[in-house]
């Protein structure tokens, strides 16, 4: 902490920081705008946040012009401890793509399988474009780190990436928060507030959970998009924006617009270029390096040596539903390194994981799968050779582990061990 801008400045030049926090004005320097410009050529990659109470809407939209990651015009130590934290990845990001690093922006997807290649060449064409976005999949299954690959990858990257819960605030706090309010426009707005659309000018904003958005805010982010203009609460006034919107859901939205809960006009506005993320269950390939990725992640975090965890372990994570996607997988993970104390390995009992959720049985009466031919056919081979490839599959899926398979088909493991042999007897026989 210093008290003048001169030694902030002669600090930022012996120094790395990983933020830079600005309470002005300073005694020694009267422009914030020369400040900022000063500080940017010092330590470009440094995000810059300033608290500046006397400072006017259109000062303040200014700075957020010229690059400033953040003006905060009201609030107290935890309010800029949280947009501190929340800069931090700003810092990253621009140092990485800065130091000639192959694609820095697939830190963000963790897998090698088809579909997070298929997610990852879709992210290489419109990640350079002004589209709008909309991407699609279960809760949990990684939406955000998506947005954060197109941003990073984007002409935008340097700049930074606004993210707002749209079903996390009631209607009237979210409409202050996206466009910002004037003083007097409700009770309890003393002051004047730049809204998240206006801190993500020239850059991003991710609008997680949109089919929760209220209809009547639906209306306004219509004109957002169409217009790049919006008005902020309890003013006439008209604030122009340059934005790219990437919008995120859980929700199936052509349904929410038979109900009459989501306008199709802004379906469609959305909808430009889909994006659906798969569930966990159907990219178990990508378990191993998830579990990984977690495991390091977490250890550094807490500062504690590097675990492992054992092939069998892997197989049975591998073999699990993940009903709640890679945020369960991830707390699982968590649980097991804090619960396994001193062992450097991570076993099978260190993560519990509920009994798996069989489907109901099938029913072929209706449509049979199985055409009979008239001359007929083998029934013993016929059946034995189904058997053998729902066996197969399984073991496949368990990395080859009859125990694991045993469970994931209801059976006992001596009972699958019988019928992996009896089955091969058939097959040489035949």
């Amino acid at each position: 902490m210093v008290d003048s801008a001169l030694d902030g400045l002669r600090a930022l030049q012996s120094e790395d920081f990983d933020v830079v926090l600005v309470s002005f004005p300073l005694p020694d320097w009267t422009s914030a705008p020369g400040l900022l410009e000063e500080l940017q050529h010092t330590q470009p990659t440094t995000p810059v946040i300033f608290y500046a109470p006397a400072a006017t809407a259109t000062e303040s939209v200014n700075l957020l012009r010229l690059g400033a990651f953040h003006v905060l015009q009201q609030g107290d130590a935890n309010s800029l401890l949280y947009l501190a934290a929340n800069s931090k990845w700003v810092r990253v990001a621009t140092s990485e793509s800065s130091d000639g690093g192959q694609e820095p922006w697939l830190k963000y997807l963790i897998g090698g399988g088809r579909p997070m290649q298929q997610i990852a060449d879709t992210i290489r064409l419109v990640a350079p474009r002004h589209s709008t976005i909309l991407i699609t999949g279960e809760t949990g299954t990684g939406k955000e780190n998506v947005a954060r690959a197109i941003h990073a990858e984007s002409n935008r990257g340097h700049l930074p990436m606004v993210c707002v819960n749209c079903s996390a605030l009631p209607e009237t706090l979210l409409e202050a928060e996206l466009f910002g309010h004037v003083k007097g426009a409700f009770t309890g707005a003393v002051n004047q507030r730049i809204g998240l659309f206006e801190q993500a000018h020239r850059g991003t904003i991710f609008l997680d959970e949109i089919g929760d958005m209220p209809l009547s805010l639906q209306a306004k982010l219509l004109r957002v998009l169409q217009e790049r203009e919006f008005q902020r609460l309890g003013s006439s006034e008209t604030v122009k924006i340059d934005v790219r919107v990437i919008a995120g859901t859980n929700a199936d939205l052509p349904e929410l617009i038979k109900q009459g809960k989501f306008r199709e006009d802004l379906y469609y506005r959305l909808n430009v270029v889909p994006m659906a993320i798969p569930p966990l269950r159907d990219r178990a390939s990508d378990i191993a390096s998830l579990v990984e990725h977690f495991i390091e992640k977490i250890c550094r975090e807490e500062q504690i040596p590097m675990k492992q965890v054992s092939r069998e372990t892997l197989a049975r994570l591998s073999a699990h539903d993940w009903p709640g996607n890679v945020r369960q997988l991830e707390n699982a993970v968590e649980k097991a390194i804090v619960l396994s104390g001193e062992r450097p390995f991570l076993y099978p009992g260190d993560f519990p994981l509920p009994a798996r959720m069989h489907p109901p049985v099938l029913q072929f009466r209706a449509q049979p799968f199985i055409a009979i031919p008239d001359q007929g056919f083998d029934f013993e081979r016929t059946v034995g050779g189904i058997e053998l490839n729902i066996l197969e599959q399984a073991l496949k899926k368990t990395h080859g582990n009859k125990k694991l398979a045993a469970e994931m088909l209801g059976l006992k493991r001596t009972t699958l061990s019988a019928k992996l042999k009896s089955l091969a007897a058939v097959g040489a026989a035949g």
